[in-house]
């Protein structure tokens, strides 16, 4: 039974460590952290084991004895080290690491990542309801991230591919016995619609305003409708209930993703995604899949991204609409570009304009998907090849493929961007993608024109994915070419206008 707690009783592994080795010494960092926060033995133990049912760890069932061996140096097995981290996180407001309790990370196997959940609709409801209410509680604090870690390689793309398995029965909310199998359902078919068209709202401000603006309200929204979850509904509701419950998720990981608290984004995404396999919905599965799949771009780890982008289109190659596909594809072209792979990534970008030549409006699309418009598509296929040309050392030739790709996406973010519910964001990454491509093209003085544009819009929005690009690319055109005039002028405009001691983002 590997990685689980190695202690015995009777049989049934109980909380656990490494075993008693002669040379331990009492954990002072630990019980530093302990004797601060007020707990006895008895009550940490029960916080942590009422946290394992949680995660779904049943195997693990700590009480006093254990504790004081922790103490006393014993060094506990996953997940206790990250159970740990999390309690006393939220009992002080801010973060204590694995290492600041003077326990060693361990290597984390696909069952203790955090990622590899129990597929089932009552946990999926506990789960989602515990996560959000931390990060309400801890955000109130100001506690900008969580304990967790992030999932890569095998450990994240393995529990995933158990998305494809199918439900054992029709979404039904959670029975935790007699008393609350009778509690009544209090949810009016008006009242259901208003969530839903609550989720479509939440979009439009992200896409206005940046993930930093309304995430607190998003993940406040989630809550409430997984107390929503808990109460008797009919299947139909119920499918419906989970399909917002997923929508909300992946805005709340997507926010989070954009304001950098990368870990919590990967939390609200693997747990969208099992809101989205509740619901029966596997086009959204799929979109949910695209994001991770992104997210992992961003991290350096294209072959995983890769994976989740073939696990999306293979889970809904027979409901997604051409839409959908044409975005996956699209995605598909940016793994393959940051894995060096040019031949699969010109296919990729053919078969991503090709099935969105497809769309119409008589496909019924839901609003999770319509933002893929003809200016993300260029958007998605200009990143590819401006990529692209990265991997392949600076190359002028895909940098001058990229180029009109880049040009139309940012003619038609900035058409867009006039309008009250523009995607301001969104134009905003486009020009200084645009930047980028130019200096590739070693045009300093046309990147820091079009960089210059972007620096109005990344002070409006709340967006620390778009702070950071402008910054990193115009510190690449200072590195290339810090003698141009038009280089030094816009360095200093962002200096004086988005300091690097700027206030965090509100999240």
């Amino acid at each position: 039974m590997a990685n689980q707690e190695n202690s015995w009783n009777g049989g049934v592994p109980v909380g656990g460590g490494n075993g008693g080795s002669a040379d331990k010494r009492p954990n002072a960092s630990l019980g530093s952290w302990f004797a601060r926060s007020g707990w006895s033995k008895g009550e940490l133990a029960r916080q942590v084991n009422r946290r394992a049912r949680q995660l779904g760890a049943h195997h693990v069932s700590t009480d006093t004895s254990r504790v004081r061996r922790w103490l006393d140096g014993e060094q506990p097995r996953e997940p206790i080290p990250r159970i740990l981290s999390e309690l006393f996180s939220e009992r002080f407001g801010c973060v204590v690491g694995i290492e600041d309790l003077g326990l060693r990370p361990a290597h984390q196997s696909p069952s203790d990542s955090g990622v590899d959940l129990p597929w089932a609709g009552p946990q999926t409801v506990s789960l989602l309801s515990e996560f959000s209410r931390s990060d309400l509680m801890l955000a109130r604090r100001g506690f900008l991230g969580t304990s967790l870690s992030l999932a890569a390689g095998p450990a994240l793309v393995e529990p995933m591919q158990r998305w494809l398995a199918p439900a054992p029965a029709p979404a039904v909310p959670p029975q935790a016995g007699p008393d609350r199998a009778r509690r009544p359902a209090r949810l009016s078919q008006p009242e259901l619609e208003l969530l839903e068209a609550t989720a479509v709202m939440f979009r439009q401000w992200d896409a206005q305003c940046g993930g930093g603006l309304r995430r607190k309200a998003v993940v406040g929204q989630l809550h409430e409708v997984t107390d929503l979850l808990q109460e008797n509904h009919g299947p139909n509701i119920a499918r419906r209930l989970f399909t917002v419950a997923a929508e909300l998720a992946e805005l709340a990981g997507w926010m989070s993703y954009d304001v950098g608290m990368q870990p919590t984004a990967q939390k609200y995404f693997v747990l969208a995604l099992h809101a989205a396999r509740e619901a029966g919905n596997r086009p959204l599965g799929s979109y949910i899949l695209s994001n991770m799949s992104r997210q992992m771009i961003h991290l350096g780890r294209p072959d995983d991204a890769l994976e989740l982008i073939h696990l999306a289109q293979y889970g809904s190659r027979e409901s997604a609409t051409a839409r959908t596909q044409a975005m996956l594809y699209a995605m598909e072209a940016r793994a393959y570009a940051n894995m060096g792979q040019p031949s699969k990534c010109h296919r990729a970008v053919r078969m991503a304009e090709e099935t969105f030549g497809e769309c119409s409006d008589a496909d019924n699309d839901p609003d999770w998907i319509r933002f893929f418009s003809e200016a993300e598509l260029n958007a998605e296929n200009a990143h590819s090849f401006r990529d692209l040309a990265y991997v392949a050392g600076r190359s002028p030739t895909y940098a001058g493929l990229a180029t009109p790709f880049m040009q139309r996406a940012v003619d038609l973010f900035g058409a867009e961007a006039e309008k009250e519910d523009g995607h301001h964001r969104s134009y905003a990454l486009n020009l200084i993608g645009m930047a980028t491509v130019h200096l590739l093209r070693r045009e300093p003085e046309a990147a820091a024109d079009v960089a210059g544009k972007a620096l109005p819009l990344a002070r409006r929005i709340r967006s620390e994915r778009v702070n950071n690009r402008l910054r990193k690319t115009v510190s690449t055109a200072v590195r290339d070419y810090g003698d141009v005039r038009a280089v030094i002028d816009l360095s200093e405009d962002l200096a004086q206008q988005m300091p690097d001691s700027a206030e965090p983002l509100a999240v």
